[in-house]
């Protein structure tokens, strides 16, 4: 019950990420570059100055976590162009295929049978994500990079999963995946910056990036790889579709976009929380069904 309290509160997090996204004027490169920057350059003055250790992990190790860092550059990049063109909620709703996608890549890169049940589960939540893509046609576009970005999402936690049960050290990966990161926002930021200069802050801009960056990334993920420690890669992304619930709660109460929406959004959104419902009570069925070791 502990794991899943703990689990919940980085959902919550993870959920408010797409608030402050929102609340920030910049083009999603530039977010995605200012929020990983100074997420690594705080997780590694964490280490040299309280830890008092080295950020160096070892050549090998170091390229592991900087090409991961690439690929959630990458996700974030899509995470974030979502929301700028459709809006927090149907951008959630596509993240939310992220269990499907899981499915198949936790056994492909851990080398073991996929679970049909998983797949009927992810199915389900594709499901609902037809009810969504049905009555939201004009955000399509949006609907699709968010997609992209969920199959993103479900490559990623499965390599970190494999590093940290190896001896990763969580905050030593966020150091060197978020510069990683950061790295693929700069270099394709000539091509989605749409111009805008990458220290054009407005308003406020400085305070939600840092947020963004110190709490929703620094903690958030470093908290997030050591839950892989005692959590399967899928458990936990399918448990994050509960990421647009919660999003979609605080995108309707502080920018009213429940008004935008079809009624049948939230019949999709119901499918797959639904889902999430349904695979603890299977896996737990299935795990009891399985003879004990004599």
């Amino acid at each position: 019950m502990k794991l899943y309290v703990q689990l919940h509160l980085l959902i919550f997090l993870l959920a408010t990420t797409a608030v402050l996204g929102q609340l920030i004027s910049l083009p999603a490169a530039g977010l995605v570059a200012w929020r990983t920057g100074i997420a690594s350059l705080a997780a590694a003055a964490w280490v040299l100055a309280i830890r008092r250790q080295s950020i160096w992990p070892g050549r090998r190790r170091a390229a592991a976590f900087f090409g991961i860092g690439l690929i959630i550059g990458l996700h974030w990049l899509c995470f974030f162009g979502a929301i700028r063109l459709a809006n927090i909620s149907i951008c959630l709703a596509g993240m939310a295929t992220i269990s499907f996608f899981t499915a198949f890549t936790e056994p492909l890169l851990e080398k073991r049978r996929v679970r049909p049940f998983e797949v009927l589960l992810g199915l389900l939540v594709v499901a609902g994500i037809a009810l969504v893509a049905g009555f939201e046609r004009g955000r399509l576009l949006g609907l699709g990079v968010a997609l992209v970005g969920a199959l993103l999402a479900a490559i990623f936690p499965v390599l970190n999963r494999q590093l940290v049960t190896t001896g990763g050290d969580p905050l030593m990966m966020v150091v060197w995946e978020m510069a990683g990161a950061c790295c693929a926002a700069l270099l394709l930021y000539p091509l989605l910056g749409g111009g805008v200069p990458l220290i054009a802050w407005q308003g406020l801009d400085w305070l939600w990036l840092l947020l963004l960056a110190l709490v929703c990334t620094v903690f958030a993920h470093a908290f997030h790889i050591h839950l892989l420690r005692r959590l399967s890669a899928y458990t936990a992304n399918l448990a994050m579709n509960f990421e647009p619930i919660y999003g979609i709660l605080a995108a309707a109460m502080i920018f009213g976009e429940h008004k935008q929406l079809h009624p049948l959004f939230y019949a999709g959104m119901l499918t797959i929380l639904a889902a999430n419902l349904l695979h603890p009570l299977v896996l737990h069925r299935l795990q009891k069904t399985v003879p004990a070791p004599q």
